[in-house]
């Protein structure tokens, strides 16, 4: 027999702002489960990020069935699991987790489907034959696989760690094959940005721009109008990357759509119940358009 009542939350820091609760929430409803979304925040609760492990295990003492985790966890979750889908094994990073009947906590990345599919979405026309990538975290891991996926020619990631980012051109490697990516310095931008102009674009996958990481990822002089540039970052939806890419004449992606798809597919993969995504995508621009006109009314 199907149940009809879920218990989920969100793990990360500084997730107080999150629009998953409602999102998921709404859903629920308009699908006929009793659904409760909690959020689980480090610095509410005190903890450091290390602390993903004892979350996991606490929720499934308390009965949740599934956890979302974000910033700074999708990756630290992954010695706490019991096992990984083969995308999220390839990905090495975690974005769900689902806590089956059988006690064991299983996960999955919807940041990879997400990302595809708003993008498919958002920029259906886009080159794809250079690509640079900012950012190669639990996020950035997700994207590149996206892009990928999508077709792109070459991934190259920066990032401020330069083993990170030749560990993630690595594991690109293997799994597209030789040439798909390769890993550069951020000093390198500005020749990477300059190759791409008018055969592919910027994907940022950093926490810059973030609420609590306000500003740029990098110099505004780089985006140039043949560049599309796409934000990971949805809070605020309009962060100062995508205001600024779209005042120098950039095709722009903001990071909502991705929320929204990789939410959609959380879902399903808490309940067995297919969401209707077009909902949810009205929903995010309902709460997000409500969220702004309190922001500047204050």
């Amino acid at each position: 027999m199907a149940k009809d009542s879920y218990l989920v939350g969100l793990v990360g820091a500084g997730i107080g702002p999150s629009l998953s609760p409602a999102l998921h929430q709404r859903e629920a409803d308009r699908q006929g489960l009793r659904y409760l979304y909690r959020l689980l925040d480090l610095d509410v609760l005190g903890v450091a990020p290390q602390a993903v492990g004892e979350l996991v295990r606490a929720a499934r003492d308390l009965g949740f069935d599934g956890l979302n985790i974000t910033h700074p966890c999708k990756q630290l979750v992954l010695e706490h699991l019991d096992a990984l889908d083969p995308q999220a094994e390839a990905l090495g990073a975690v974005n769900t987790v689902v806590l089956d009947a059988g006690g064991r906590a299983v996960g999955h990345n919807t940041d990879v489907t997400g990302f595809a599919a708003s993008f498919a979405r958002g920029l259906p026309d886009a080159p794809l034959e250079r690509v640079v990538q900012l950012g190669a975290g639990g996020a950035g891991a997700a994207v590149a696989h996206a892009v990928l996926t999508l077709g792109a020619g070459r991934v190259t990631v920066v990032d401020a760690l330069p083993g990170r980012a030749v560990g993630l051109a690595d594991s690109l490697v293997r799994h597209f094959g030789p040439g798909r990516a390769q890993a550069a310095g951020p000093d390198e931008l500005p020749e990477l940005l300059a190759q791409a102009d008018g055969a592919g674009g910027l994907v940022h996958a950093t926490p810059t721009g973030m609420a609590a990481h306000p500003g740029l990822p990098l110099r505004a002089p780089l985006l140039r109008p043949g560049v599309w540039v796409a934000e990971v970052v949805y809070r605020p939806l309009e962060t100062e990357l995508v205001r600024v890419a779209r005042e120098r004449g950039c095709a722009v992606l903001p990071g909502g759509g991705m929320a929204v798809f990789q939410a959609a597919d959380s879902f399903r993969l808490f309940t067995g119940v297919e969401p209707d995504r077009a909902r949810m995508l009205a929903d995010f621009e309902e709460l997000a358009g409500a969220e702004s006109s309190v922001a500047c009314a204050g």
